[in-house]
């Protein structure tokens, strides 16, 4: 023990100013030693000399109890009566309340101290967690910062991944543990327990097993510990769910984990958990913007897979598709074929989404080359038939389409029909004409040979009404109408005025339902 610690530790200045007092009040000689029984006395007070030597025997000594353990004796040289000693009893006395109030000032700085280190801990988690930092960074330097603070040689963060039912370890500190990912279920595992039971665990050294901590680390020592608390993520309403584990293994300086350890780190779990919560959410936000973006990008790159109306019958034709989600299975297709005829082609791909759409541009792809290679409509549905037969079969979808030739000169219509059950001839004067399906749909049809029919024309006056039945099922029907009947009434009505008038007019038309529709499509033409 050196004069320095001694002094510093021993010999508060509220005590040292005490006993000066009372040696110039009194005119007494008053000493202070600390006795230990493996050292020799120890000279405290005054400070004056190396510190050695022995209390006179002709002294009174009183004995001052203090917290610590050691003892210190007041020294009383060469008292003359009893006043004298009485004074050095009320001294006495006075010291040992000195001692207590400085014991507990001392106790009270360090609970301040350590607390400021936690507090100040705290909020550097919090500075880190709004920084941008990444998920992976800001857990890094967390853990570094707890396991300095704690003094732990190890600290993991592990976070849960939903659709694997694991724990994944997203950052570690110190030595060398497991990396995971660890099953939820493991029953060996303290990380996956805690994560299970959603309460923290301090475990020594003698109730790890041969796994450790689940694997993270063997502890060398009896009195090791683990310190394993859950993260929580409490929304604004709903239940407090389990979003993770932090782990600490293992003291720098030896000893257990305690309960204000276990205190601190589930407060800081609980910033982490929101912490993670706001990733896990923007992270869903950013996958949503990019989802959304190829949707859209898929949107106008469908589109653009259709003709443009406008360039090659500028007021003869209107079309129009609407697909039930960003993409679907509805397509028109046009042509211009030689002699001054047109081709005009609907179709209709069951189900909707990517697997029709993917359909849809085959299809699209295959009428392009047959319609150029082939005159007859029934030998373009053949060829587009052994075209998409394999796929078709692959992804167990069926295509209904018409496909049909106008001759203004030759005054008919001739077209093939695969199933497709919305395809009208409205003529300038008299009921609407049904162009019936002649064949089964392609994916449903057994071989490649499909019909053909031929009905009259009459050039600017007939309209082809053409559409699918998204446009038709899902309207508002009243006095027993179906709603086919609808759209081909509501053609009839308008059938004088322009096509894309009348498509006008028909998308408009009232839905029953506003969810789970499926793709609308129509085509009018009058050529």
């Amino acid at each position: 023990m050196t004069p320095e610690r001694t002094t510093r530790e021993l010999l508060p200045e509220s005590v040292a100013q005490v006993l000066e007092e009372h040696r110039r009040a009194h005119g007494l000689d008053f000493h202070l030693w600390l006795s230990r029984a493996e050292d020799p006395p120890f000279h405290l007070f005054p400070a004056n000399g190396d510190g050695t030597g022995d209390p006179r025997p002709d002294s009174v000594l009183l004995s001052v109890p203090i917290r610590s353990g050691d003892e210190l004796v007041l020294e009383l040289r060469s008292p003359r009566d009893d006043r004298e000693r009485s004074i050095a009893n009320v001294l006495r006395s006075t010291l040992e309340r000195l001692y207590e109030n400085a014991e507990e000032i001392r106790f009270f700085t360090y609970e301040m101290s350590d607390r400021y280190e936690e507090i100040n801990l705290l909020y550097s988690i919090s500075e880190t967690l709004g920084s941008l930092l990444g998920l992976d960074d800001a857990a890094r330097l967390i853990l570094q910062e707890v396991c300095d603070v704690v003094g732990a040689r190890r600290g993991s963060l592990w976070v849960f991944d939903a659709p694997d039912r694991s724990l994944r370890l997203v950052a570690s500190v110190g030595e060398h543990g497991l990396e995971g990912p660890l099953e939820v279920e493991d029953g060996n595992a303290v990380t996956a327990q805690v994560f299970r039971e959603g309460r923290p665990l301090i475990l020594t050294g003698e109730r790890f097993g041969s796994n450790g901590a689940g694997g993270e680390s063997q502890p060398t020592d009896p009195g090791d510990s683990v310190l394993s608390v859950p993260i929580r993520y409490t929304p604004p309403s709903g239940n407090p769910r389990t979003v993770g584990v932090i782990n600490l293994i293992g003291r720098r300086r030896g000893g257990r984990f305690a309960a204000s350890d276990q205190k601190l780190l589930s407060a800081i779990a609980s910033q982490v958990g929101a912490a993670l919560e706001n990733n896990r959410l923007l992270q869903e936000s950013l996958e949503q913007e990019r989802v959304s973006r190829e949707m859209e990008l898929a949107h106008n790159l469908q589109m653009k897979l259709l003709p443009d109306v406008c360039a090659l019958v500028p007021e003869g034709v209107a079309a129009r598709v609407e697909p039930a989600e960003s993409v679907g299975g509805d397509f028109f297709h046009l042509f211009r074929l030689s002699g001054g005829r047109f081709g005009v082609m609907i179709g209709d791909v069951s189900s909707h989404g990517f697997p029709a759409a993917l359909i849809m541009a085959l299809a699209m792809s295959a009428a392009s080359i047959h319609a150029s290679e082939v005159e007859s409509p029934e030998e373009v549905l053949a060829e587009m038939s052994a075209s998409l037969r394999d796929e078709l079969e692959s992804t167990e979808m069926y295509l209904t389409l018409f496909y049909g030739v106008l001759d203004p000169e030759a005054g008919e219509l001739v077209y093939a029909n695969a199933g497709h059950p919305h395809a009208f001839l409205l003529p300038g004067e008299g009921e609407p004409r049904r162009l019936k399906a002649l064949d089964l749909p392609m994916g449903i049809q057994p071989g490649d040979d499909f019909g053909k029919a031929r009905v009259p024309w009459e050039s600017g006056r007939d309209l082809l009404l053409l559409f699918t039945d998204g446009l038709s099922d899902d309207l508002r029907v009243s006095g027993g109408r179906r709603g086919e009947q609808m759209v081909v009434d509501r053609a009839r009505e308008l059938r004088d005025q322009s096509p894309a008038e009348i498509v006008d007019a028909l998308f408009r038309l009232q839905r029953e339902r506003e969810e789970d529709l499926d793709d609308r499509s129509a085509l009018a033409l009058r050529l």
